[in-house]
């Protein structure tokens, strides 16, 4: 399968200029024609084949580039979807101007959590997605009423705790990488608070035994420090009921909290609280994209062989999976 992208901007109405802006790379499925609009300006026209395709919203983390999880967007291209990466430079937390997924921490404030979103671009993500439904190289070819929200880090915890149909009815399913639930003390919560999510539509969470981040920040939750997966574990135990089966966890023996990037940024973030991985990288992003393109598959497109796919996945014997639960 050929994947080609293609870039858009759109303008988030509630920012403030020159922080209003957020610019997207859309990855699709392609299918070379050999016309003149390909040879002279690249634009190759859509692979209709699987069409219309469910769309993946992916939110990334604090101060990391789009480009970093284009690896896992050729991924998911190549099975048949479409993926938006996206770059805002905004003010993610006051003061402090860099790359962001687009919290909107005023919603994140105790006695607020739950009653709004959170995602402040995703609404203009989604609008954008009905420009190109109606027009240009993916005109016709979009299932809008299959988008999943997917993320990294704090883009991870944006993603599943949006998932929410009460504010996107289109929304179907959610996945992320590194994130969890804990409620800051420094927004009033008390420390250890694990802060419900939505709980209504198919949930993946995949999680490293030797992500830093997670394990050098967790003071700030109150939980107990240099603790690498406690958060996630309890993120997946309390902050969802499960009972449909189809809510998941999966801890990754090894992996950090990077294991989702592509390429680590030492000028920016924070990759110096990271733990060594213990297994090439690349081992542990291969598995990640597998769990969730299987994910997709058995939730979203329905295939009863990619559930059968996913479960002997993650019931067999793997050095890279040290635990898997579902609920």
């Amino acid at each position: 399968m050929i994947v080609r992208a293609f870039f858009e901007a759109v303008n988030v109405e509630s920012a403030k200029s020159p922080y209003d802006t957020v610019h997207l790379k859309v990855f699709y499925p392609a299918k070379m024609s050999g016309n003149d609009l390909e040879k002279d300006m690249g634009i190759v026209p859509v692979n209709p084949e699987q069409a219309p395709f469910p769309v993946v919203i992916f939110f990334n983390g604090v101060n990391c580039e789009a480009q970093k999880y284009q690896w896992l967007a050729v991924k998911l291209a190549e099975r048949g979807l479409v993926v938006v990466l996206f770059n805002w430079i905004a003010e993610s937390i006051p003061g402090i101007i860099g790359l962001t997924p687009g919290v909107d921490l005023a919603k994140w404030k105790r006695g607020v959590y739950g009653t709004a979103p959170t995602a402040a671009a995703l609404p203009a993500l989604l609008a954008k997605l009905e420009d190109l439904q109606a027009k240009g190289i993916l005109a016709g070819t979009l299932d809008l009423q299959r988008i999943i929200l997917g993320g990294h880090s704090a883009g991870g915890r944006v993603a599943i705790e949006n998932a929410d149909r009460r504010f996107f009815s289109q929304v179907t399913a959610a996945f992320a990488y590194g994130a969890h639930s804990a409620g800051g003390v420094n927004l009033g919560y008390e420390a250890g608070t694990i802060l419900p999510l939505p709980d209504s539509l198919p949930l993946l969470l995949i999680g490293g035994t030797c992500d830093g981040v997670i394990a050098n920040s967790s003071y700030r939750y109150g939980i107990n420090p240099g603790d690498a997966t406690t958060s996630v574990i309890r993120t997946f135990k309390e902050a969802i009921a499960g009972g449909r089966n189809d809510s998941y966890l999966v801890l990754l023996e090894g992996a950090n909290h990077f294991s989702m990037a592509d390429t680590s940024d030492f000028t920016t973030g924070r990759p110096f609280l990271d733990f060594p991985a213990t297994q090439p990288q690349e081992n542990f992003r291969l598995l990640i994209a597998e769990i969730i393109e299987l994910f997709i598959d058995t939730h979203i497109r329905l295939q009863p062989e990619a559930s059968q796919q996913l479960e002997q996945l993650l019931n067999a014997t793997n050095p890279l999976i040290k635990s898997f639960e579902r609920k």
